[in-house]
């Protein structure tokens, strides 16, 4: 169960504007950095769960020493000083390993029975200046996630709807390239349309942010079924054109220029990192856990590799859409209209039920990042300020642009990178770190990640920083060229 939440996790909305970026970079050019970015999404989900064994152990420990302090307060035998010094030296060597064996409930030290989330994480291994960038970054990486949300419902809405009451009746995904100021209903245009469902949305899903959310078990199961339903029609329409001989997509091999946005495209569909404590905690044998994952990214290369590929050759490169599903609203490929309107609307429900959570997530780090021990907020602050910094920001973004592409592009290379790469690489270092200090250098974490060498530790920060720079240099570049 927790593998195929894992699964329903990671294949989201990301996976939608992903055709459009296999297109533009090159097919073989994708599928090598797919491969590759999917290979790096994996060990980096080893080393957070490694992370959270240490973490799970480092807690354990100091319950039992509070534990033995309190039976020591209480048998109030007189020990001098000199003794407690003696003691102290054999800590170490002798008390640990009989305390973990006789632990109950659980024979190893690392193992996790603790919901230990990414933030406490990085409280426990990392300094003031890593536990505040590490909330930065995750801060800057939900605002983007909102910003995606609140443009895909809007944008979803305002081409299915425009097709249909304009003179051009179900004509999204045939070619025709409309502009924001062409006409939609009447004297509206379709960047006024857009907005409208924008300012809907906002109004509807909003004041959400103002209250708690709880991710509820049947949304969750009709999201996930909605979801699945949706992506095997497109792979299957696709399919039957492509064997019809209807196809008109003439993919390149390789363009260069299309690799920046293709890279934020799939860091961002392999997202599920920050999610991770939540997925693996509740499995309750977890020996092969690491391989398991592995599977699940198997499958999941694999079903992006079907999903853009029979999209690549199925329709024009200059057709495909940002958000994939509206390919499907022309009456030419699906002449049955519910199908046209579940998959055109598709974004509009799976989104909706995700924007509310991603929100109360976001306020919530906002809180902890301010907040100082033993402090409560006023009222007015707790209840209208971190409410109103969450959502404003990512409207105000969707507002400006509707360009999906973009935002996901951006959103993956920069806090996408950081979160998928920089995090738990360096959450992996400085628990084994600690974890030598705690527990002595001849301890073994049960849930050591495969890749336990150092280099790799070294080739991921590498990637992650080299990424950063490459991405800001094409912007740079791109943008002196217009």
């Amino acid at each position: 169960v927790g593998l195929v939440y894992m699964f329903n996790l990671i294949v989201g909305t990301g996976a939608l504007t992903m055709p459009k970026a296999f297109a533009t970079a090159g097919w073989l050019v994708s599928l090598i950095l797919l491969l590759f970015l999917g290979f790096m999404s994996y060990m980096t989900t080893t080393f957070v769960v490694e992370a959270m064994a240490a973490a799970n152990a480092q807690l354990r420990w100091k319950r039992m020493e509070k534990r033995k302090d309190d039976e020591d307060e209480d048998s109030s035998s007189g020990v001098s000083d000199s003794d407690v010094l003696l003691q102290d030296g054999y800590e170490r060597a002798e008390t640990r390993p009989i305390l973990s064996v006789q632990r109950r409930g659980s024979a190893n030290i690392f193992e996790i029975t603790e919901r230990v989330e990414m933030g406490q994480m990085a409280s426990m291994f990392f300094n003031k200046v890593g536990v505040n960038l590490f909330y930065f970054c995750i801060i800057i990486y939900l605002y983007g996630d909102l910003a995606i949300y609140a443009a895909a419902v809007p944008v979803s809405l305002m081409q299915v709807t425009c097709s249909v009451t304009g003179n051009h009746s179900c004509s999204v995904g045939d070619g025709t390239k409309y502009n924001d100021t062409d006409k939609c209903w009447g004297p509206i245009r379709r960047i006024d349309a857009y907005r409208l469902y924008l300012a809907a949305f906002t109004l509807l899903l909003g004041p959400f942010t103002f209250f708690n959310v709880q991710k509820t078990k049947y949304l969750q199961i009709m999201t996930s079924l909605m979801r699945w339903i949706a992506f095997i029609l497109m792979i299957i329409l696709a399919l039957i054109r492509i064997g019809r001989g209807q196809a008109e997509g003439h993919p390149s091999m390789a363009q260069l220029s299309g690799i920046r946005n293709l890279f934020g495209v799939c860091v961002y569909s392999f997202m599920c990192q920050h999610s991770l404590p939540s997925l693996i905690t509740p499995i309750s044998k977890k020996k092969h856990v690491n391989k398991l994952v592995l599977l699940d990214y198997v499958l999941i290369l694999a079903f992006y590799s079907l999903l853009s590929f029979t999209a690549i050759y199925c329709f024009r490169n200059d057709t495909l859409m940002d958000m994939y599903t509206l390919n499907f609203t022309n009456c030419d490929i699906i002449s049955v209209a519910f199908i046209r309107y579940f998959l055109g609307l598709f974004p509009v429900f799976t989104i909706s039920t995700n924007f509310p959570i991603i929100a109360v997530t976001l306020r919530n780090n906002w809180k902890t990042l301010f907040h100082r021990e033993g402090g409560t907020y006023p009222w007015v602050v707790d209840r209208i300020v971190f409410p109103a910094i969450t959502l404003i920001p990512p409207v105000l973004v969707a507002f400006c642009t509707h360009d999906l592409e973009s935002l996901v592009g951006i959103t993956g290379a920069y806090a996408g990178n950081g979160i998928q790469y920089l995090i738990p690489a360096f959450l992996a270092y400085c628990s084994r770190k600690d974890t030598q200090l705690v527990f002595g250098s001849g301890t073994v974490n049960k849930h050591l990640s495969p890749f336990r060498h150092t280099f790799w530790i070294v080739f991921v920060l590498i990637w992650g920083f080299s990424c950063f720079v490459f991405v800001t240099a094409n912007i740079v570049l791109s943008e002196s060229k217009l």
